[in-house]
């Protein structure tokens, strides 16, 4: 098998074990008349599947090779020298499953967020709600088709670590990565409810946030996942998915709260200004309102706080995130974790040409970003409130 699977090679593995583990004969042939909703749910699931760039399992794979090639070089690989074929697949195959239930999480957040567009294409649970001509049973199946995946990937990443080291260690570090995501879902509901007079609080709280559910399965998983596969001892794994992982898991949140305010629909696949639109406490939200004169804070804070924001609103924070410095500040910051990043796989230990693979790997979950020079601290004067906001 190529050392490096790209991105199509991994969802095509993707999906062929997602329609194995759906299609159980077993299940099927017990069903009855549930087979025509059941068959609708799993053409859902491979379209919700489809897409994507595959960065997690792509970082997973390539710290495995990583970490497995230093340990046959230094002649500590005895588990993986027999059998590196059979290794390669299962480990093809538990990156997939970081996959599949990122797929589930996607599901579950578009449900709590009610998105109606997820990878260019209507989200699960709106589809299935078209299908059904009912939106609490399509509502209601996306909820059940999100718990179907997570159930899938546990299973794939089961049978893929029963053949890889560290066994037991690996499932751990599996099942703690869906319980980060769960409370990360949970701490950031409760965000929504913050109040915004404290920027400096709101920071704290939306980077708690970004740690749990979007570093825990971005970075740090995949980075101990793959380095338990190549054979690292599982506290060394930990330590290294931990400090190398945390950084880089926060900075691709933020460029990807970036890339809502300043990419293209055609890029993310999402409504550009969508974090906005659902009243989103973001890091850029809290610079913005540190950054801002009293009368736009004051228009943040309504904007924020009202029931909706309609596409005027949307276009005005956009133009004061640009206008007070607020992005400029998130360049700053992502680059600044990205460093923090590179400067923990420099004391890993680890030999040279591994940290070399591994910053390689790195770069590319999230580019450099920050522009020269310092973020600017002007602003624009807000429009009065109206009816809309």
């Amino acid at each position: 098998m190529n050392p490096h699977p790209t991105a199509h090679d991994i969802e095509q593995r993707m999906m062929a074990l997602l329609a194995s583990f759906l299609h159980d004969p077993d299940t099927v042939s017990r069903l009855g008349n549930g087979t025509t909703t059941l068959r609708t749910v799993r053409e859902e699931a491979l379209g919700s599947s489809a897409g994507g760039k595959r960065i997690r399992a792509l970082l997973a794979y390539d710290a495995f090779h990583a970490i497995s090639c230093a340990a046959q070089n230094a002649d500590q690989g005895h588990a993986m020298s027999d059998g590196s074929a059979t290794a390669d697949r299962s480990m093809l195959d538990l990156a997939c499953a970081i996959e599949v239930y990122q797929t589930s999480a996607l599901i579950h957040d578009d449900i709590i967020d009610e998105s109606a567009v997820r990878r260019g294409r209507p989200s699960a649970h709106r589809h299935l709600s078209d299908v059904m001509a009912d939106r609490r049973q399509g509502s209601g199946l996306a909820l059940m088709l999100g718990n179907t995946l997570a159930t899938a990937s546990v299973a794939i990443a089961h049978e893929a670590l029963s053949h890889l080291p560290n066994t037991e260690a690996g499932t751990r570090a599996f099942l703690d990565m869906q319980h980060a995501v769960e409370i990360g879902q949970m701490l950031d509901l409760s965000l929504e409810r913050m109040p915004l007079d404290s920027p400096k609080d709101l920071v704290t709280a939306a980077v708690d946030v970004d740690h749990w559910k979007t570093a825990s399965y971005t970075a740090v998983a995949p980075l101990e996942l793959g380095a338990l596969a190549g054979g690292m001892e599982p506290v060394r794994a930990r330590r290294l998915a931990r400090t190398v992982g945390a950084p880089l898991g926060l900075a691709f949140q933020l460029y990807d709260d970036l890339l809502d305010i300043v990419g293209s629909s055609a890029r993310t696949g999402k409504p550009t200004g969508g974090d906005i639109r659902e009243g989103k406490r973001t890091v850029l939200l809290a610079d913005a309102l540190n950054l801002a004169d009293e009368p736009t804070r004051a228009y943040l804070a309504h904007a924020f706080t009202s029931e909706a924001r309609d596409e005027d609103t949307i276009t005005t924070v956009m133009a004061i995130y640009e206008d007070t410095g607020a992005i400029d500040s998130s360049r700053c910051r992502i680059d600044a974790l990205l460093d923090d990043s590179v400067q923990a796989l420099r004391d890993s230990g680890l030999a040279t040409e591994t940290i070399d693979a591994l910053s390689h790997a790195c770069s590319r979950v999230v580019p450099r970003t920050a522009h020269p020079g310092h973020p600017t601290h002007g602003t624009r004067t807000p429009p009065e409130h109206n009816g809309g906001m």
